[in-house]
């Protein structure tokens, strides 16, 4: 239609965890996600299986985490096992093809690096709804 006005499906609230990401990095990446009305919580690293626990007392929809290989390779172990299905999206301060596909390949649901850009953060988060994390969402009273 010529002259049609298509607007995107708004998106729902999620719980997302910023976990261990640089005090700057993080504050970018929250400005990011609240410019699409997310719900943010801020919690350092802690051992992969602590992690675990804190994201299912959030009722946490996604996690962001930072790319250091150790951090992040134990916590999608400790995420899988317990929390199948939700995801952690790794955080990088720089956009390197080998560090995503590194990230993709010991299963990290996604990638993502500054500067944090309305449209591709709006991707990962219409990504996230489209696929929510069955365990979270049944907790949720409806």
């Amino acid at each position: 239609m010529r002259g049609a006005v298509v607007r995107e499906k708004d998106l729902s609230t999620l719980n997302i965890v910023l976990l261990g990401l640089d005090d700057m990095v993080a504050a970018e990446l929250a400005t990011a996600l609240s410019q699409h009305h997310q719900r943010v919580h801020f919690h350092p690293f802690l051992p992969a299986s602590q992690c675990v626990s804190l994201l299912e007392g959030l009722r946490a929809d996604m996690v962001f985490c930072p790319a250091e290989v150790g951090r992040y390779k134990a916590l999608l172990g400790a995420v899988n096992a317990k929390l199948p299905g939700l995801p952690v999206t790794v955080v990088s301060r720089r956009a390197e093809v080998s560090e995503w596909l590194d990230a993709l390949d010991a299963g990290a649901w996604d990638y993502c690096s500054p500067p944090f850009e309305s449209r591709p953060i709006r991707w990962i988060l219409q990504k996230a709804q489209r696929y929510p994390y069955p365990a979270v969402q049944e907790l949720r009273p409806a």
